[in-house]
Protein backbone atom coordinates (compact mmCIF):
# COMPACT_ATOMS: atom_id res chain seq x y z
CA UNK A 1 0.00 0.00 0.00
CA UNK A 2 2.90 1.91 1.14
CA UNK A 3 4.60 1.84 -2.52
CA UNK A 4 1.30 2.00 -4.24
CA UNK A 5 1.11 5.58 -2.78
CA UNK A 6 4.69 6.51 -3.21
CA UNK A 7 4.40 5.82 -6.96
CA UNK A 8 1.68 7.37 -6.88
CA UNK A 9 2.83 10.63 -5.65
CA UNK A 10 6.14 10.53 -7.63
CA UNK A 11 3.90 10.74 -10.96
CA UNK A 12 1.85 13.49 -9.40
CA UNK A 13 5.36 15.38 -8.93
CA UNK A 14 6.74 14.67 -12.39
CA UNK A 15 3.66 16.08 -14.11
CA UNK A 16 4.09 19.27 -11.70
CA UNK A 17 7.80 19.70 -12.90
CA UNK A 18 6.28 19.51 -16.61
CA UNK A 19 3.63 21.94 -15.61
CA UNK A 20 6.05 24.21 -13.63
CA UNK A 21 8.53 24.45 -16.70
CA UNK A 22 6.14 25.08 -19.00
CA UNK A 23 4.58 28.08 -16.85
CA UNK A 24 8.26 29.60 -16.07
CA UNK A 25 8.01 29.86 -20.25
CA UNK A 26 4.86 32.21 -19.44
CA UNK A 27 4.33 33.19 -15.49
CA UNK A 28 2.20 35.85 -16.06
CA UNK A 29 -0.53 33.20 -17.17
CA UNK A 30 -3.40 32.92 -14.97
CA UNK A 31 -3.83 29.27 -14.55
CA UNK A 32 -6.35 27.09 -12.59
CA UNK A 33 -5.12 23.55 -11.22
CA UNK A 34 -8.33 21.31 -11.00
CA UNK A 35 -8.47 17.79 -9.95
CA UNK A 36 -11.87 15.87 -10.89
CA UNK A 37 -13.39 12.91 -9.44
CA UNK A 38 -11.77 10.91 -11.40
CA UNK A 39 -9.71 9.83 -14.75
CA UNK A 40 -11.48 9.84 -18.31
CA UNK A 41 -10.44 8.39 -21.37
CA UNK A 42 -13.47 8.74 -23.64
CA UNK A 43 -13.86 12.28 -24.80
CA UNK A 44 -17.94 12.12 -26.19
CA UNK A 45 -20.35 13.34 -23.93
CA UNK A 46 -23.15 12.15 -25.63
CA UNK A 47 -21.47 8.62 -25.77
CA UNK A 48 -21.38 8.25 -22.36
CA UNK A 49 -23.41 9.93 -18.87
CA UNK A 50 -20.09 10.15 -17.00
CA UNK A 51 -19.78 13.24 -15.17
CA UNK A 52 -15.58 13.70 -15.23
CA UNK A 53 -16.64 13.59 -19.59
CA UNK A 54 -20.12 15.91 -18.79
CA UNK A 55 -17.87 18.57 -17.46
CA UNK A 56 -15.31 18.02 -20.14
CA UNK A 57 -17.85 18.97 -22.25
CA UNK A 58 -19.20 22.11 -20.76
CA UNK A 59 -15.55 23.32 -20.88
CA UNK A 60 -15.66 22.48 -25.11
CA UNK A 61 -18.92 22.66 -26.67
CA UNK A 62 -22.33 25.01 -26.10
CA UNK A 63 -25.56 24.40 -25.83
CA UNK A 64 -29.36 26.15 -27.77
CA UNK A 65 -30.77 26.90 -24.12
CA UNK A 66 -29.82 26.58 -20.45
CA UNK A 67 -30.97 26.89 -17.32
CA UNK A 68 -30.48 29.76 -15.02
CA UNK A 69 -30.30 29.61 -11.02
CA UNK A 70 -34.02 29.60 -10.97
CA UNK A 71 -33.94 26.41 -12.84
CA UNK A 72 -35.76 28.18 -15.92
CA UNK A 73 -34.95 27.83 -19.73
CA UNK A 74 -32.79 30.62 -20.58
CA UNK A 75 -31.05 30.91 -24.44
CA UNK A 76 -27.73 30.66 -24.68
CA UNK A 77 -26.51 29.58 -29.01
CA UNK A 78 -30.20 30.49 -29.42
CA UNK A 79 -30.99 34.21 -30.12
CA UNK A 80 -34.82 34.47 -30.81
CA UNK A 81 -37.38 31.79 -30.96
CA UNK A 82 -41.01 31.42 -31.48
CA UNK A 83 -43.81 28.74 -31.58
CA UNK A 84 -46.53 28.05 -33.99
CA UNK A 85 -50.61 28.74 -32.57
CA UNK A 86 -51.17 25.07 -32.48
CA UNK A 87 -48.04 24.97 -30.59
CA UNK A 88 -46.36 22.43 -33.04
CA UNK A 89 -43.62 24.18 -34.14
CA UNK A 90 -40.74 25.98 -33.07
CA UNK A 91 -38.58 27.88 -34.68
CA UNK A 92 -34.93 28.86 -33.59
CA UNK A 93 -32.52 31.31 -35.13
CA UNK A 94 -29.11 31.39 -33.66
CA UNK A 95 -26.88 34.08 -32.24
CA UNK A 96 -24.80 36.00 -34.48
CA UNK A 97 -20.74 35.59 -34.32
CA UNK A 98 -20.84 31.89 -33.01
CA UNK A 99 -17.19 30.29 -34.21
CA UNK A 100 -16.30 26.69 -34.05
CA UNK A 101 -12.63 26.45 -32.52
CA UNK A 102 -11.21 25.82 -36.22
CA UNK A 103 -12.91 28.43 -37.21
CA UNK A 104 -15.74 27.82 -39.22
CA UNK A 105 -19.39 29.15 -38.12
CA UNK A 106 -21.75 27.27 -36.27
CA UNK A 107 -24.60 26.61 -38.53
CA UNK A 108 -28.39 25.37 -38.24
CA UNK A 109 -27.32 22.35 -39.87
CA UNK A 110 -24.52 21.60 -37.38
CA UNK A 111 -27.19 21.94 -34.68
CA UNK A 112 -30.44 19.73 -36.35
CA UNK A 113 -27.52 16.85 -36.45
CA UNK A 114 -26.69 17.54 -32.84
CA UNK A 115 -30.11 17.49 -31.54
CA UNK A 116 -30.59 14.13 -33.66
CA UNK A 117 -27.28 12.72 -32.41
CA UNK A 118 -28.23 13.41 -28.76
CA UNK A 119 -32.09 12.68 -29.04
CA UNK A 120 -30.80 9.09 -30.05
CA UNK A 121 -28.66 8.55 -27.05
CA UNK A 122 -29.85 10.51 -23.83
CA UNK A 123 -33.38 9.56 -22.06
CA UNK A 124 -34.78 12.60 -21.95
CA UNK A 125 -34.14 13.63 -25.69
CA UNK A 126 -35.55 10.86 -26.98
CA UNK A 127 -38.81 11.23 -25.87
CA UNK A 128 -38.64 14.33 -27.19
CA UNK A 129 -37.68 12.88 -30.77
CA UNK A 130 -41.26 10.41 -30.00
CA UNK A 131 -43.12 13.60 -29.75
CA UNK A 132 -40.76 14.91 -33.06
CA UNK A 133 -41.81 14.87 -36.64
CA UNK A 134 -39.42 16.68 -38.22
CA UNK A 135 -35.86 18.97 -37.82
CA UNK A 136 -35.51 21.29 -40.65
CA UNK A 137 -33.17 23.59 -41.62
CA UNK A 138 -34.40 27.59 -42.89
CA UNK A 139 -31.32 28.84 -43.42
CA UNK A 140 -27.78 28.92 -42.33
CA UNK A 141 -28.82 30.71 -38.65
CA UNK A 142 -32.53 29.30 -38.69
CA UNK A 143 -34.09 25.61 -38.08
CA UNK A 144 -37.40 24.44 -37.06
CA UNK A 145 -38.81 21.61 -34.88
CA UNK A 146 -42.15 20.29 -35.60
CA UNK A 147 -44.10 18.08 -32.93
CA UNK A 148 -46.53 15.29 -34.12
CA UNK A 149 -48.79 16.51 -30.84
CA UNK A 150 -48.10 19.20 -28.07
CA UNK A 151 -45.28 18.26 -25.56
CA UNK A 152 -44.75 20.69 -23.19
CA UNK A 153 -40.93 20.42 -22.37
CA UNK A 154 -39.23 21.02 -25.58
CA UNK A 155 -37.18 23.67 -23.94
CA UNK A 156 -36.93 22.05 -20.51
CA UNK A 157 -34.93 19.14 -22.88
CA UNK A 158 -32.75 21.66 -25.61
CA UNK A 159 -31.70 23.37 -21.81
CA UNK A 160 -30.89 19.87 -19.96
CA UNK A 161 -28.59 20.76 -17.25
CA UNK A 162 -26.52 17.41 -17.48
CA UNK A 163 -25.58 14.01 -18.70
CA UNK A 164 -26.32 13.82 -21.24
CA UNK A 165 -26.31 17.52 -22.26
CA UNK A 166 -27.40 18.44 -26.10
CA UNK A 167 -24.15 20.09 -26.35
CA UNK A 168 -24.51 21.42 -30.26
CA UNK A 169 -21.56 19.95 -32.47
CA UNK A 170 -20.06 20.40 -36.11
CA UNK A 171 -22.35 18.40 -38.12
CA UNK A 172 -19.29 16.07 -39.14
CA UNK A 173 -19.00 15.27 -35.39
CA UNK A 174 -22.68 15.26 -35.05
CA UNK A 175 -23.02 12.52 -37.87
CA UNK A 176 -21.04 10.36 -36.10
CA UNK A 177 -23.32 7.26 -35.12
CA UNK A 178 -24.33 7.58 -31.33
CA UNK A 179 -23.57 4.14 -30.18
CA UNK A 180 -19.74 5.40 -31.53
CA UNK A 181 -17.23 8.00 -29.89
CA UNK A 182 -16.11 11.17 -31.55
CA UNK A 183 -12.47 11.14 -31.36
CA UNK A 184 -12.53 14.86 -32.49
CA UNK A 185 -12.46 17.58 -29.67
CA UNK A 186 -13.89 20.84 -32.04
CA UNK A 187 -16.51 22.93 -30.21
CA UNK A 188 -17.77 26.08 -29.85
CA UNK A 189 -17.92 27.03 -26.08
CA UNK A 190 -15.53 29.20 -24.02
CA UNK A 191 -12.69 26.59 -23.82
CA UNK A 192 -10.40 24.89 -26.26
CA UNK A 193 -9.15 21.01 -25.79
CA UNK A 194 -5.39 21.17 -26.15
CA UNK A 195 -5.03 17.35 -27.55
CA UNK A 196 -1.47 17.66 -27.89
CA UNK A 197 -1.05 17.79 -23.79
CA UNK A 198 -3.66 15.21 -23.39
CA UNK A 199 -2.47 12.48 -20.95
CA UNK A 200 -5.25 9.80 -20.20
CA UNK A 201 -4.27 8.95 -16.62
CA UNK A 202 -2.81 11.73 -16.16
CA UNK A 203 -3.76 15.27 -17.20
CA UNK A 204 -6.09 17.69 -19.20
CA UNK A 205 -5.59 20.68 -20.91
CA UNK A 206 -7.95 23.44 -21.93
CA UNK A 207 -6.72 27.20 -23.15
CA UNK A 208 -9.16 30.06 -23.52
CA UNK A 209 -10.98 30.13 -26.81
CA UNK A 210 -10.57 34.21 -27.55
CA UNK A 211 -13.18 33.61 -31.07
CA UNK A 212 -15.53 33.05 -27.96
CA UNK A 213 -18.74 35.78 -27.52
CA UNK A 214 -20.36 35.48 -24.27
CA UNK A 215 -23.80 36.72 -23.78
CA UNK A 216 -24.55 40.04 -22.46
CA UNK A 217 -26.15 38.51 -19.50
CA UNK A 218 -24.63 37.89 -15.94
CA UNK A 219 -23.70 33.98 -15.85
CA UNK A 220 -26.25 32.34 -13.86
CA UNK A 221 -25.99 28.47 -13.41
CA UNK A 222 -25.30 27.26 -16.85
CA UNK A 223 -26.74 30.13 -18.54
CA UNK A 224 -25.90 33.77 -19.23
CA UNK A 225 -22.52 35.31 -20.41
CA UNK A 226 -19.57 32.78 -20.26
CA UNK A 227 -17.09 35.13 -19.51
CA UNK A 228 -13.74 33.69 -18.81
CA UNK A 229 -10.82 35.13 -16.89
CA UNK A 230 -7.98 32.72 -16.64
CA UNK A 231 -5.65 31.85 -19.65
CA UNK A 232 -6.13 27.71 -19.32
CA UNK A 233 -7.32 25.33 -16.88
CA UNK A 234 -5.53 22.16 -16.11
CA UNK A 235 -7.33 18.62 -14.73
CA UNK A 236 -4.92 16.41 -12.87
CA UNK A 237 -5.89 12.93 -11.91
CA UNK A 238 -4.75 12.26 -8.17
CA UNK A 239 -6.13 8.66 -7.58
CA UNK A 240 -5.15 9.01 -4.07
CA UNK A 241 -7.09 11.02 -1.27
CA UNK A 242 -4.62 12.25 0.56
CA UNK A 243 -2.18 12.74 -2.09
CA UNK A 244 -4.52 15.25 -3.66
CA UNK A 245 -5.28 16.62 -0.30
CA UNK A 246 -1.65 17.32 0.86
CA UNK A 247 -1.46 19.03 -2.87
CA UNK A 248 -4.48 21.06 -2.09
CA UNK A 249 -2.73 22.25 0.92
CA UNK A 250 0.62 23.06 -0.70
CA UNK A 251 -1.16 24.87 -3.37
CA UNK A 252 0.29 22.52 -5.88
CA UNK A 253 -3.71 22.14 -7.09
CA UNK A 254 -6.34 24.91 -6.63
CA UNK A 255 -9.46 23.38 -6.55
CA UNK A 256 -10.28 19.80 -5.04
CA UNK A 257 -13.86 18.63 -6.84
CA UNK A 258 -14.46 15.75 -4.50
CA UNK A 259 -12.38 15.26 -1.46
CA UNK A 260 -13.36 12.43 0.74
CA UNK A 261 -16.04 13.93 3.76
CA UNK A 262 -13.78 12.06 6.94
CA UNK A 263 -10.37 14.26 4.97
CA UNK A 264 -12.60 17.58 5.00
CA UNK A 265 -11.48 18.55 8.46
CA UNK A 266 -7.34 18.19 7.59
CA UNK A 267 -8.63 21.35 4.93
CA UNK A 268 -10.80 23.10 6.85
CA UNK A 269 -8.17 23.99 9.40
CA UNK A 270 -6.36 25.88 6.64
CA UNK A 271 -7.16 29.47 6.13
CA UNK A 272 -5.89 29.88 2.88
CA UNK A 273 -8.41 27.19 2.14
CA UNK A 274 -12.34 27.04 1.51
CA UNK A 275 -14.87 24.17 1.59
CA UNK A 276 -18.12 24.74 0.27
CA UNK A 277 -20.73 22.86 -0.97
CA UNK A 278 -21.29 23.93 -4.57
CA UNK A 279 -24.03 22.04 -5.32
CA UNK A 280 -26.89 22.32 -2.73
CA UNK A 281 -29.23 19.93 -4.69
CA UNK A 282 -26.83 17.04 -3.38
CA UNK A 283 -26.34 13.87 -5.10
CA UNK A 284 -28.19 10.35 -5.32
CA UNK A 285 -27.02 7.22 -5.35
CA UNK A 286 -27.80 4.37 -6.87
CA UNK A 287 -26.90 0.77 -7.25
CA UNK A 288 -28.10 -0.76 -10.60
CA UNK A 289 -28.38 -4.54 -11.64
CA UNK A 290 -28.02 -6.16 -14.95
CA UNK A 291 -31.62 -7.34 -16.07
CA UNK A 292 -29.96 -9.68 -19.06
CA UNK A 293 -27.92 -12.10 -17.22
CA UNK A 294 -28.83 -14.09 -14.01
CA UNK A 295 -29.19 -13.67 -11.41
CA UNK A 296 -30.78 -10.02 -11.67
CA UNK A 297 -32.68 -11.30 -15.01
CA UNK A 298 -35.13 -12.06 -12.14
CA UNK A 299 -37.69 -9.57 -10.43
CA UNK A 300 -37.81 -11.73 -7.40
CA UNK A 301 -34.09 -11.40 -6.75
CA UNK A 302 -33.62 -7.63 -7.88
CA UNK A 303 -36.46 -7.05 -5.01
CA UNK A 304 -34.20 -9.11 -2.64
CA UNK A 305 -31.82 -6.17 -2.79
CA UNK A 306 -34.37 -3.60 -1.04
CA UNK A 307 -34.63 -6.60 1.71
CA UNK A 308 -30.54 -7.21 2.12
CA UNK A 309 -29.65 -3.51 2.45
CA UNK A 310 -29.52 -0.54 4.55
CA UNK A 311 -29.14 3.28 3.25
CA UNK A 312 -27.41 4.06 6.99
CA UNK A 313 -25.05 1.26 5.81
CA UNK A 314 -23.93 2.90 2.76
CA UNK A 315 -24.30 6.56 3.60
CA UNK A 316 -22.09 6.12 7.25
CA UNK A 317 -19.22 3.98 4.68
CA UNK A 318 -19.61 6.58 1.78
CA UNK A 319 -20.33 9.51 3.55
CA UNK A 320 -19.75 9.34 7.43
CA UNK A 321 -20.59 12.91 8.66
CA UNK A 322 -24.37 12.72 9.20
CA UNK A 323 -24.56 16.53 8.93
CA UNK A 324 -24.12 15.64 4.83
CA UNK A 325 -26.64 13.15 4.14
CA UNK A 326 -30.83 12.58 4.21
CA UNK A 327 -31.56 9.81 6.81
CA UNK A 328 -33.77 7.69 4.39
CA UNK A 329 -35.02 8.59 0.97
CA UNK A 330 -36.89 5.83 -0.92
CA UNK A 331 -37.44 8.15 -3.94
CA UNK A 332 -36.24 7.99 -7.51
CA UNK A 333 -36.64 11.40 -7.98
CA UNK A 334 -34.72 13.27 -5.08
CA UNK A 335 -36.53 13.64 -1.66
CA UNK A 336 -37.80 17.20 -1.07
CA UNK A 337 -38.25 17.97 -4.43
CA UNK A 338 -41.48 18.10 -6.35
CA UNK A 339 -41.89 14.85 -7.41
CA UNK A 340 -39.97 12.99 -4.65
CA UNK A 341 -42.21 10.94 -3.73
CA UNK A 342 -41.45 7.37 -1.43
CA UNK A 343 -44.47 5.21 -2.29
CA UNK A 344 -43.17 1.24 -2.82
CA UNK A 345 -40.28 2.03 -0.77
CA UNK A 346 -41.85 0.98 2.46
CA UNK A 347 -39.95 -2.14 2.20
CA UNK A 348 -36.21 -0.48 1.57
CA UNK A 349 -35.87 1.20 5.06
CA UNK A 350 -33.80 -1.05 7.32
CA UNK A 351 -32.76 -4.72 6.44
CA UNK A 352 -34.69 -8.04 6.64
CA UNK A 353 -32.65 -10.86 6.12
CA UNK A 354 -35.61 -13.58 6.64
CA UNK A 355 -37.37 -12.01 3.69
CA UNK A 356 -34.54 -11.43 1.38
CA UNK A 357 -33.18 -15.33 1.75
CA UNK A 358 -37.06 -16.17 1.30
CA UNK A 359 -37.13 -14.12 -1.96
CA UNK A 360 -33.90 -15.87 -3.47
CA UNK A 361 -35.65 -19.72 -2.65
CA UNK A 362 -38.09 -18.39 -4.63
CA UNK A 363 -36.44 -17.27 -7.26
CA UNK A 364 -34.64 -20.27 -7.35
CA UNK A 365 -31.20 -18.91 -6.87
CA UNK A 366 -28.49 -21.69 -7.51
CA UNK A 367 -25.63 -19.70 -6.33
CA UNK A 368 -24.94 -18.06 -9.32
CA UNK A 369 -21.80 -15.52 -9.28
CA UNK A 370 -22.89 -12.34 -8.86
CA UNK A 371 -20.00 -9.51 -10.10
CA UNK A 372 -20.01 -5.96 -8.52
CA UNK A 373 -17.63 -3.35 -10.21
CA UNK A 374 -15.33 -1.94 -7.62
CA UNK A 375 -14.04 1.59 -8.58
CA UNK A 376 -11.46 1.59 -5.98
CA UNK A 377 -10.29 4.80 -6.95
CA UNK A 378 -13.19 6.66 -5.86
CA UNK A 379 -14.14 6.27 -2.08
CA UNK A 380 -17.73 6.66 -2.13
CA UNK A 381 -18.38 4.43 -5.25
CA UNK A 382 -15.80 1.74 -3.42
CA UNK A 383 -17.29 1.79 -0.28
CA UNK A 384 -20.91 1.47 -2.00
CA UNK A 385 -19.46 -1.79 -3.82
CA UNK A 386 -17.92 -3.33 -0.53
CA UNK A 387 -21.19 -2.19 1.50
CA UNK A 388 -23.11 -4.46 -1.18
CA UNK A 389 -20.96 -7.19 -1.62
CA UNK A 390 -21.25 -8.01 2.34
CA UNK A 391 -24.93 -7.23 2.32
CA UNK A 392 -25.40 -10.11 -0.50
CA UNK A 393 -22.88 -12.90 1.15
CA UNK A 394 -25.15 -12.22 4.28
CA UNK A 395 -27.95 -13.69 2.67
CA UNK A 396 -26.02 -16.47 1.01
CA UNK A 397 -25.16 -14.83 -2.80
CA UNK A 398 -22.20 -15.93 -4.07
CA UNK A 399 -20.21 -12.87 -4.52
CA UNK A 400 -17.07 -11.30 -6.22
CA UNK A 401 -15.84 -7.50 -6.43
CA UNK A 402 -13.96 -6.69 -9.36
CA UNK A 403 -11.67 -4.18 -8.96
CA UNK A 404 -11.00 -1.33 -10.95
CA UNK A 405 -10.83 2.02 -11.58
CA UNK A 406 -14.00 4.93 -12.06
CA UNK A 407 -12.83 5.62 -15.82
CA UNK A 408 -13.09 1.73 -16.12
CA UNK A 409 -16.38 1.57 -15.08
CA UNK A 410 -17.93 3.56 -18.04
CA UNK A 411 -16.64 0.91 -20.56
CA UNK A 412 -16.89 -2.29 -18.22
CA UNK A 413 -21.09 -1.32 -18.09
CA UNK A 414 -21.25 -2.00 -21.63
CA UNK A 415 -20.58 -5.57 -22.06
CA UNK A 416 -24.13 -7.21 -22.31
CA UNK A 417 -22.65 -10.95 -21.77
CA UNK A 418 -22.62 -13.32 -18.65
CA UNK A 419 -19.56 -12.82 -15.84
CA UNK A 420 -17.99 -16.05 -17.94
CA UNK A 421 -17.36 -13.24 -19.99
CA UNK A 422 -16.27 -10.26 -18.61
CA UNK A 423 -19.53 -9.32 -18.13
CA UNK A 424 -21.48 -7.84 -14.52
CA UNK A 425 -23.96 -8.27 -12.23
CA UNK A 426 -24.54 -5.16 -10.49
CA UNK A 427 -22.62 -1.27 -10.51
CA UNK A 428 -22.72 1.61 -8.49
CA UNK A 429 -22.90 5.26 -9.22
CA UNK A 430 -24.38 8.59 -8.50
CA UNK A 431 -26.57 11.42 -10.53
CA UNK A 432 -26.53 14.62 -9.61
CA UNK A 433 -30.14 15.31 -7.91
CA UNK A 434 -30.81 18.11 -11.25
CA UNK A 435 -30.25 14.66 -13.87
CA UNK A 436 -33.24 12.46 -11.52
CA UNK A 437 -35.69 15.36 -10.69
CA UNK A 438 -38.62 13.46 -12.41
CA UNK A 439 -39.31 10.55 -14.65
CA UNK A 440 -38.12 12.23 -17.42
CA UNK A 441 -35.07 13.30 -16.74
CA UNK A 442 -34.01 10.40 -14.38
CA UNK A 443 -32.49 8.10 -17.68
CA UNK A 444 -32.49 5.13 -15.15
CA UNK A 445 -35.76 4.64 -15.33
CA UNK A 446 -36.26 4.60 -19.05
CA UNK A 447 -37.47 1.24 -20.04
CA UNK A 448 -38.22 0.98 -23.59
CA UNK A 449 -35.57 -0.75 -26.18
CA UNK A 450 -32.92 2.47 -25.93
CA UNK A 451 -33.10 2.10 -21.94
CA UNK A 452 -29.92 3.02 -20.34
CA UNK A 453 -27.34 0.51 -18.89
CA UNK A 454 -28.68 -2.83 -17.51
CA UNK A 455 -31.14 -2.60 -20.32
CA UNK A 456 -34.25 -3.03 -18.40
CA UNK A 457 -37.50 -3.24 -20.67
CA UNK A 458 -41.40 -2.91 -18.99
CA UNK A 459 -43.83 -1.94 -21.51
CA UNK A 460 -45.95 -0.20 -18.38
CA UNK A 461 -43.10 1.65 -17.05
CA UNK A 462 -42.67 3.15 -20.31
CA UNK A 463 -46.42 3.88 -20.84
CA UNK A 464 -46.38 6.06 -17.66
CA UNK A 465 -43.50 7.81 -18.36
CA UNK A 466 -45.01 8.80 -21.76
CA UNK A 467 -48.45 9.19 -19.50
CA UNK A 468 -46.40 11.94 -17.77
CA UNK A 469 -45.00 13.55 -20.60
CA UNK A 470 -48.53 14.36 -21.85
CA UNK A 471 -49.77 15.48 -18.55
CA UNK A 472 -50.46 18.90 -17.44
CA UNK A 473 -48.70 19.75 -14.08
CA UNK A 474 -52.35 19.19 -12.02
CA UNK A 475 -52.23 15.54 -13.22
CA UNK A 476 -48.28 14.93 -12.70
CA UNK A 477 -48.32 14.03 -9.44
CA UNK A 478 -51.07 10.95 -9.06
CA UNK A 479 -48.97 9.39 -12.29
CA UNK A 480 -45.95 10.14 -10.69
CA UNK A 481 -47.25 7.92 -7.54
CA UNK A 482 -48.73 5.21 -10.19
CA UNK A 483 -45.15 5.07 -11.84
CA UNK A 484 -43.23 4.97 -8.40
CA UNK A 485 -45.18 1.89 -7.19
CA UNK A 486 -44.64 0.02 -10.65
CA UNK A 487 -40.56 1.03 -10.22
CA UNK A 488 -40.05 -0.59 -7.36
CA UNK A 489 -42.60 -3.71 -8.02
CA UNK A 490 -40.13 -4.10 -11.01
CA UNK A 491 -36.80 -3.84 -9.21
CA UNK A 492 -35.45 -0.92 -11.62
CA UNK A 493 -32.83 0.00 -9.36
CA UNK A 494 -31.90 0.35 -5.71
CA UNK A 495 -31.52 3.94 -4.37
CA UNK A 496 -28.67 4.32 -1.92
CA UNK A 497 -28.98 7.60 -0.85
CA UNK A 498 -29.07 11.21 -1.05
CA UNK A 499 -26.14 13.79 0.27
CA UNK A 500 -24.51 16.33 -0.38
CA UNK A 501 -20.49 16.77 -1.40
CA UNK A 502 -18.51 19.52 -0.08
CA UNK A 503 -15.55 20.71 -2.59
CA UNK A 504 -12.56 22.78 -2.06
CA UNK A 505 -10.10 25.56 -3.62
CA UNK A 506 -7.58 27.75 -2.84
CA UNK A 507 -8.84 31.54 -1.76
CA UNK A 508 -7.46 32.80 -3.99
CA UNK A 509 -9.62 31.74 -6.34
CA UNK A 510 -13.16 33.38 -6.24
CA UNK A 511 -16.38 33.08 -9.13
CA UNK A 512 -17.34 30.27 -8.82
CA UNK A 513 -21.07 29.17 -9.86
CA UNK A 514 -23.44 27.10 -7.55
CA UNK A 515 -23.92 24.35 -10.07
CA UNK A 516 -23.74 20.49 -10.02
CA UNK A 517 -21.36 20.84 -12.53
CA UNK A 518 -18.10 22.77 -12.17
CA UNK A 519 -17.99 25.60 -14.29
CA UNK A 520 -14.71 27.60 -15.12
CA UNK A 521 -15.94 30.49 -16.28
CA UNK A 522 -16.68 33.63 -14.09
CA UNK A 523 -13.74 32.26 -11.99
CA UNK A 524 -11.26 34.53 -11.11
CA UNK A 525 -7.41 33.88 -9.57
CA UNK A 526 -6.12 36.75 -7.52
Amino acid sequence: MRKNRLATVLAFLIILMGASLSNSVASDLKVIRYVPNGDFSQLDPIWTTSYIVRNHGYMVWDTLFALDENLEVQPQMVDTWSVSDDGLQYTFTLREGLIWHDGEPVTARDCVASIRRWGARDGMGRMLMRFTSSLDVVDDATFTLTLNEPYGLVLESLGKLSSNVPFMMPERLANVSPNEQITDVIGSGPFVFVESEYEPGNRAVYERFDGYVPRDEPASLAAGGKVVHVDRVEWYYIPDAQTAVSALRRGEVDFYEMPPIDLIGQLERHDDIIVEVLDPIGAHAMLRPNFLQPPFDNELVRRALYYATDQRDYMYTMVGNPEYFVDHCGSFFVCGTTYGVETGAENSNGKNLEKARALLEEAGYQGERVVILDPTDLAPMHALATVTAQALRDIGMNVQLRATDWASVFSLRTNRGPVEEGGWSLFGTWWTGADVLNPISNVAVTTDDGSWFGWPENAEIDQLRLDWARASDEERPAITEQLHQALYDFGIYLPVGQWVQPSAYRSNLQGFISSPVPFFWNVMVD
